[in-house]
């Protein structure tokens, strides 16, 4: 939570007139946090808990995304412990320990560490092996923060908060504030006036999965001033349907193929969208408006790469 200035407070003073010295008290802000009274950081996290730290020395973070917003907001010295999809993509001292998978994260290997803030995922419906850690780390009064980000906000208030708990404004303002005028600028100056259709879709080796403007990547279609054809149709998340596809037949279409090698994810793209005979007859493959997005921006939390993914997206849609 921000604290807010005398300054800003100098209207409602000179008004009330009688309260100055009430007033010159610090407020807080109910979405942030507050220094608490004996000295240590309070903030509410995704789960609606109130969480307390003491300038964190020994911090572990249960995802790749987390462990670089953290390493954002000025927290390298005293990053300890990741799961291995950080190990295999940040580039991070020998010295921090690999504890688990995100998916499976290890408790043994996370209190062997003696952390003194632990950073979990709230979103339970992948991460429910989040959720069983914290009673363990309660009953150890260990501070566990549980974050859920999906889109640029959500990213903007977590590296606010851990900020603050670094002490870094500097970082937040070149990885957050900065990032946030940068989408802004683009938004304003791109926004799609005639609302055109789109259809966003994940393909992966068992099929195709339909994407509303709920996710990440079909938030920022929609900023940028798309209508997804899913939110017309919400069937289709249950059940792609590329006679549906056809009917609607959408101005874009954005494919992100998955797979752990370009090879696979051009496969599962083969084989459960482009392989169907009626593909070519969509008028956003015979334009040209047809894209495949790289996994890098839109698969994964670009966190202070959130403006280069919305400048992506504009660029493409430019495309006639």
């Amino acid at each position: 939570m921000k604290v807010k200035s005398f300054w800003a407070r100098l209207p409602l003073m000179l008004m009330a007139g009688l309260l100055c010295c009430a007033l010159s008290a610090c407020s807080v802000d109910d979405n942030r946090g507050e220094q608490g009274e004996t000295g240590g950081y309070t903030f509410t996290d995704s789960l609606g808990r109130e969480v307390t730290v003491n300038e964190p020395q020994r911090v572990v973070a249960l995802m790749q995304s987390f462990a670089e917003v953290w390493l954002l907001a000025g927290g390298e010295n005293s990053l300890v412990g990741v799961t291995d999809d950080a190990a295999a993509e940040l580039a991070l001292s020998p010295d921090v320990a690999v504890v688990g998978t995100f998916m499976q994260p290890n408790l043994e290997a996370v209190m062997a560490l003696s952390p003194d803030l632990v950073l979990l995922s709230a979103e339970s419906s992948r991460t429910d092996s989040h959720l069983a850690l914290l009673e363990t780390l309660n009953a150890a009064n260990i501070p566990a923060a549980y974050f859920g980000v999906t889109h640029f906000e959500d990213y903007l208030q977590m590296l606010e908060i851990c900020t603050e708990i670094t002490g870094s404004s500097a970082a937040y303002q070149q990885n957050g504030l900065d990032v946030q005028t940068q989408i802004a600028k683009i938004i304003a100056e791109d926004k799609r006036l005639d609302a055109p259709t789109v259809l966003f879709c994940i393909t992966y080796s068992g099929g195709v999965r339909a994407q509303n403007s709920a996710t990440m990547t079909g938030k920022m279609l929609q900023d940028l001033g798309c209508r997804n054809i899913v939110d017309d149709y919400p069937a289709l998340l249950q059940d792609f349907s590329m006679e549906k596809v056809v009917e609607v037949d959408p101005d874009y279409i954005f494919v992100i193929p998955m797979g752990n090698t370009s090879a696979a994810a051009e496969k599962a793209l083969q084989d459960t969208l482009t392989a169907d005979p009626v593909w070519a007859s969509l008028s956003a493959v015979q334009g040209g408006r047809y894209f495949i997005l790289p996994q890098e921006l839109f698969l994964y939390k670009p966190n202070e790469n959130w403006g280069e993914s919305y400048a992506y997206l504009a660029d493409l849609l430019a495309e006639k």
